[in-house]
């Protein structure tokens, strides 16, 4: 089946792809226009990054940048998902409309955003993700990260489900680059089918992530064919949801490669 496309759009100053190019509002609405009209099913909307080495926002902070894009975007014929894990940020973000609450803490942050999610029986995601953004790379244990990811996830959906979240509504992301190495994120991928047998829709986000430099030596502004590689492999092992920064791009790999099966 072919994966659903969601568009990646960071109003950060700090983000490690785009940080600062969609910062102002005219910026990011002209932005998440495009990436509509080039055919994304859903626009992800953060304000806060979660690179290697970030730190967290302050909660105003976060919302000066989040609201008065929402404010927006949630009028247009597409889902709209806010990457937050502040309570208060999925509370005003679900009131204003939104669909989803893309959560890279898995609730572990703050535990309270369930309530919200629950409330207004929206989607959540779900990520795997080892320590916090700010440190999450360094000094990493050799762990064998598939039982460990199936395990997490595990938990958090069963954590979910106990708080009353639908189990139609939760999705699992098993955060490629989030805590890993090289081998961790290739073996994720390579095993989206077992991560799948969890029973929930699965997302994959390695746009324009730096494990493509680690095998073919591009720069950061030159990994469009990298993504669009691993956009491929995980569409055929089944991925059901693909977070992307190059939409078009990605929607015209995939309808060729679809074709072709």
């Amino acid at each position: 089946m072919f994966p659903k496309i969601m568009g990646i759009l960071n109003l950060t100053p700090d983000s490690f792809s785009d940080g600062g190019m969609f910062f102002s509002k005219s910026e990011a609405l002209f932005h998440a226009e495009a990436m509509v009209k080039d055919g994304a099913d859903i626009i992800d909307i953060g304000g806060e990054s979660t690179r290697p080495g970030s730190s967290l926002v302050p909660l105003q902070e976060e919302l000066d940048r989040v609201m008065p894009v929402l404010e927006e975007v949630v009028n247009w014929d597409v889902e709209v998902s806010v990457d937050t894990n502040k309570a208060e940020v999925a509370r005003l973000s679900l009131e204003l409309g939104v669909d989803i609450i893309n959560d890279i803490s898995a609730l572990t942050f703050d535990e309270s955003l369930v309530d919200h999610v629950v409330k207004h029986e929206a989607k959540l995601v779900l990520m795997h993700m080892r320590g916090i953004p700010r440190t999450m790379q360094k000094d990493l244990k050799k762990v064998d990260i598939i039982p460990e990811v199936l395990q997490f996830l595990k938990s958090k959906s069963d954590f979910a489900l106990s708080k009353g979240v639908k189990q139609k509504n939760i999705i699992l992301d098993p955060g490629i680059g989030f805590g890993k190495d090289l081998e961790d994120n290739i073996n994720i991928i390579k095993h989206i089918a077992v991560l799948k047998e969890l029973g929930y829709p699965l997302l994959i986000g390695a746009s324009r992530k730096s494990m493509i430099s680690m095998i073919a030596e591009a720069d950061i502004d030159d990994r469009l064919s990298g993504s669009l590689a691993i956009a491929c492999v995980s569409a055929q092992r089944g991925v059901d949801i693909l977070r992307v920064h190059d939409v078009a791009e990605t929607i015209q790999a995939l309808k060729v490669i679809e074709k072709i099966w």
